[in-house]
């Protein structure tokens, strides 16, 4: 029987290529094609063309396996807490998160019950401040009480407080929704959970004003199909869900002595990975990534970018690749307070090297709180500041005046060309990384053998 699963299995999910000697399955390839060739990628790749790059991604991986960087305890600990993400859900079903919701209902419904319940209100605001003066406060409550005669005589509730209450509600005829104790100040709450059923208030002072009050409705809290939508929100975001999760396994290793909660995670993922591909295939995108980002880190990113020698000699062979098509200004804009400023930004900086003038003229001239200059430092083309375009490039541009800072200058040096490579710094290390990076593939494919089964690359995704 089991020979027979294992045949029908390579059947449904055959070996597409052996990367060192490790199979990789269609399903496995299927998902890394599809996922970086969907609709809208701009560079869509056929599959023919993806398996080099999906070849050289493998690669990368089994070097940084030899690497032993799967080993490292930082690696570890990020690549469990991606794939627990995953299967952690599963430990609980909809009968667990029911269970959680229902007792959330029970536990606020018991709280506002002790509470006295939920009114639900509608009321007439006269605004008047806590700190106005009697006169004031005096005018308000006359509006007020002329209001609540008017209310006591007949006139209809609604359209009073749609006439005259000072608050956001008067639109909605002075509604305020459902209140639980404890919402509101508590003046107004004394006051409304006093009244009954259709019952309305004398003029009522809080520190908005003084208010009158009309009760609508009254009851314990809401039914629980109502606020179910609600709860399971809330169990969802508030971490309510994960503490259940948690309860879930902490109950598994009690169970199971010897056990850790770890081990738990990893035989579920292994378990899950068994009948669910896509799940499988997201765990190992995660892995396989993590170790990408470090390997290319090492032998290419952080490599290429801190190789100050390599760099140079790169551009010194690549010149004219960084050749611009007008000159540029390498130097600074600069606004200052005072006129004597201007000579000493150019003395402070005179004879270093181009990096270490900001922080020359950082600890020079605003090293304390009061900042003298301000400077803006790069390689100008023409366009890039107006300042330099005027002084520099010599153009007609308007430069407004920096509030604080009167007087403009500019110093430096116009450039033909680049003359080092950190005048394109930027250019020359992408282009130094991608060179290492052709030359370390180049190194792997010699020195890890690569089988593909163009039999099997020919039906994905038409099988």
């Amino acid at each position: 029987m089991l020979a027979l699963a294992t045949a029908a299995l390579a059947q449904s999910d055959p070996i597409i290529m052996k990367v060192n000697g490790q199979p990789v399955t269609r399903s496995e390839f299927e998902y890394s094609y599809n996922k970086n060739n969907s609709e809208g990628v701009i560079d869509k790749k056929t599959v023919e063309e993806y398996v080099d790059l999906f070849i050289n991604y493998k690669l990368k991986v089994v070097a940084a396996m030899d690497a032993h960087l799967d080993t490292l305890s930082s690696f570890q600990q990020e690549f469990a807490m991606y794939r627990d993400q995953q299967v952690r859900p599963s430990f609980i079903n909809d009968e667990d998160i029911e269970k959680r919701a229902r007792q959330e209902y029970d536990e606020a419904y018991h709280y506002i019950d002790s509470l006295g319940g939920m009114v639900h209100p509608s009321h007439i605001l006269i605004k008047v401040g806590q700190k106005a003066p009697e006169s004031e406060r005096e005018v308000a409550k006359q509006r007020a009480d002329s209001i609540y005669n008017a209310l006591l005589n007949g006139a209809d509730f609604a359209e009073m407080a749609k006439k005259f209450s000072q608050d956001g509600s008067a639109p909605k005829g002075g509604d305020l929704d459902w209140i639980t104790p404890g919402r509101t100040v508590p003046d107004f709450e004394k006051a409304a959970y006093a009244l009954q059923v259709g019952e309305m208030s004398k003029p009522v002072l809080t520190d908005f004003g003084y208010h009158i009050i009309k009760m609508n409705e009254r009851q314990i809290f809401f039914p629980y199909d109502s606020v179910h939508a609600d709860i399971l929100t809330f169990i969802d975001r508030s971490g309510v869900k994960e503490k259940i999760i948690d309860d879930k396994l902490d109950e598994i290793v009690a169970s199971q002595p010897g056990v850790t909660r770890e081990q738990i995670l990893e035989q579920r993922a292994i378990d899950l990975s068994e009948t669910d591909s896509d799940l499988a295939n997201l765990i190992r995108e995660y892995h396989d990534g993590l170790l990408l980002y470090e390997i290319m880190n090492r032998e290419v990113w952080e490599k290429g970018a801190k190789d100050e020698a390599g760099l140079a000699n790169y551009f010194k062979k690549n010149k004219k690749k960084y050749a611009w098509d007008s000159p540029r200004f390498k130097g600074i804009a600069y606004h200052v307070k005072d006129a004597a400023d201007v000579k000493a930004v150019k003395k402070a900086v005179k004879g270093l090297t181009f990096d270490k003038w900001a922080d020359k003229l950082r600890t020079t001239f605003n090293g304390d709180s009061v900042i003298r200059i301000r400077v803006e430092k790069g390689i100008f083309k023409q366009g890039d500041n107006n300042l330099v375009d005027r002084e520099i490039f010599k153009q007609k541009v308007e430069v407004k005046p920096l509030k604080d800072y009167p007087i403009d200058a500019v110093f430096g040096k116009v450039l033909k060309a680049p003359k080092d490579y950190t005048d394109v710094r930027g250019q020359v290390t992408a282009d130094y990384q991608d060179m290492l990076e052709k030359e370390w593939v180049a190194r792997l494919r010699e020195k890890y053998p690569v089988e593909v089964y163009n039999n099997v690359v020919a039906t994905v995704n038409k099988h």
